[in-house]
């Protein structure tokens, strides 16, 4: 079994990049994404990965939850599984996640 490493590259083509620019796009002016980070993940059907952003600003997170959740996410070769938009302490910080799967 291949243990997860922050320094060990990404699966062949794994949608992380494109993730991240597909996301940017679609927040609202006002967030800031951080530095992202993804995690592989499988289950006994499935492989794929945990998606990381962490963002700073003043959305509420379920009204961006929902916004997210309805977009129609272009990944050749990966699906969406899930997104869930975690909210962090007062300042605004807050965190999204979002599990892909091989198609």
């Amino acid at each position: 079994m291949m243990r997860w490493s922050p320094a060990a590259p990404a699966r062949p083509g794994c949608p992380h990049n494109r993730l991240s620019r597909l996301l940017a796009a679609e927040l609202p002016n006002g967030i800031t994404v951080g530095a992202s980070t993804l995690r592989p993940w499988a289950s006994a059907n499935f492989v794929g990965a945990r998606h990381l952003f962490p963002c700073i600003g003043p959305v509420p997170a379920r009204a961006l939850q929902e916004r997210l959740a309805a977009l129609e996410w272009r990944l050749p070769g990966h699906i969406v599984a899930d997104l869930s938009v975690e909210p962090g302490n007062d300042d605004g910080h807050f965190r999204i996640e979002i599990l892909t799967v091989e198609d």
